[in-house]
């Protein structure tokens, strides 16, 4: 049975304790954690078998690779994911420990933007970012954690064609439709039709597309945007869902709107 859960930044929190709180006080005793702080604050070591503890279930990770600049839509581009040279070998290393980390924690399923896929198979930059994500993939499945990669940063049809020419039938997709429409990169209820064969997690999240090419969209709160949650939620069947915010104010308040929409539209979720 899908279940509803929460992602961990959502909550701005400064340690595990807070996560634990806030996620009580909204009745969703779930969460997809951020590892990486996991790994490299002090505050946040142990924090695993906190929140589990305090019965919070952890339904996936997120890794963050380090480098990646949200200035610009041409600053993430160069630097999003595997995609840069300079970091690559830093991140090659977190992977490596996150992968560690989520099979000796019992994490099922990771999830990470892959970074901006070109559209030609001819680009040699996508050839080396593709051999970068098999490298990723191996690492997890060697340990025999999943992996997902985020949507938005490439339309469905380029992301579906990636994982083609991956070869590696494990990797899936972590759907995000907020990012299609604040990327510009295709309408959120077509594209899950597209990518539904290889869908491991969805995030709940909203957004207005923009009017000034070459500029991001707009983050709204859930139901706010242009993410037609009816007919999106019909498509995202039998994969958790996972309630992210990442900007504006009121973010409690609209922790608690997603979560009475989602249940409002899938009375089954857990």
């Amino acid at each position: 049975m899908a279940k509803l859960g929460v992602c961990s930044w959502s909550l701005a929190p400064r340690d595990p304790q807070e996560i634990a709180a806030r996620l009580k006080s909204l009745g969703i005793p779930r969460v997809q954690l951020a590892l990486v702080p996991c790994m490299e604050s002090a505050a946040w070591r142990g924090g695993i078998d906190f929140l589990r503890g305090e019965g919070i279930e952890i339904l996936s990770g997120m890794l963050a690779f380090a480098g990646e600049d949200y200035t610009t839509l041409e600053s993430i581009a160069r630097t999003g994911g595997v995609r840069s040279d300079q970091h690559w070998a830093r991140n090659l290393d977190r992977a490596l420990s996150i992968a560690d980390l989520a099979e000796q924690s019992g994490i099922p399923l990771v999830t990470f933007h892959g970074g901006f896929l070109p559209h030609g198979r001819d680009i040699a930059v996508r050839a080396s970012m593709l051999d970068r994500l098999r490298t990723v993939a191996d690492i997890f499945a060697a340990r025999g954690v999943a992996i997902a990669l985020e949507t938005g940063q490439e339309s469905a049809a380029t992301l579906l064609a990636a994982l083609e020419e991956l070869d590696r039938p494990g990797v899936g997709v972590n759907f995000d439709p907020a990012n299609m429409i604040l990327y510009g990169m295709g309408d959120p209820v077509e594209a899950i039709e597209q990518l539904a064969p290889r869908l491991r997690q969805v995030h709940i999240k909203d957004a207005c597309a923009t009017e000034v090419p070459g500029r991001w969209g707009t983050e709204v709160p859930v139901g706010e945007g242009q993410v037609r949650w009816r007919e999106f939620l019909a498509l995202a069947l039998g994969v958790d869902l996972v309630i992210e915010r990442e900007s504006g104010s009121g973010c409690n308040q609209d922790l608690v709107r997603a979560r009475d929409l989602v249940r409002g539209l899938v009375p089954t979720i857990a």
